[in-house]
């Protein structure tokens, strides 16, 4: 099963690093997700990129890539491409569209999303939407983190 990731690009990683740990590892170990789909933008998905690295230590058998919607430039945020793919024909779609395009791709690739969505627009929102009008489960890792902290 595969999984893919949408999020606010201003998500502190330290508000979301333990409740997706502890999601991630329910979902590898209960719900068979053993591959999984991140952006290369933004909080939220540097969060899941280093949550997943981790747990590929205890889960050597989860793969995990960020999909990247540009080819990679000499002063890039990334030193190590490793773990990085661009989907194929995203070459030809002009720069303005590149996000959008990959974000599509990542949804039609994957089984379910999970989420980090406090307010209901935004490119997050727009392709949390896609995600359910294309029948994917959708989980919004934000709800469950609220729910928990007022407990």
């Amino acid at each position: 099963m595969t999984c893919t990731f949408f999020g606010h690009r201003n998500t502190r990683s330290d508000d979301v690093r333990e409740p997706l740990k502890e999601l991630l590892a329910d979902l590898i170990e209960n719900r068979n997700v053993t591959e999984f789909y991140v952006g290369s933008e933004g909080g939220f998905d540097r969060a899941v990129r280093s949550v997943l690295k981790e747990l590929k230590n205890k889960y050597p058998h989860i793969r995990y890539n960020a999909v990247l919607a540009y080819l990679p430039r000499s002063n890039d945020e990334y030193s190590d491409y490793s773990d990085t793919i661009y989907p194929e024909g995203l070459e030809k779609v002009p720069p303005r569209f590149a996000i959008s395009k990959r974000n599509e791709w990542m949804v039609n690739h994957s089984d379910m999303v999970i989420t980090c969505i406090a307010y209901k627009f935004g490119g997050a929102a727009k392709y949390a939407d896609y995600a359910k009008r294309k029948n994917k489960e959708v989980i919004n890792l934000y709800d469950t983190y609220r729910f928990k902290s007022k407990a």
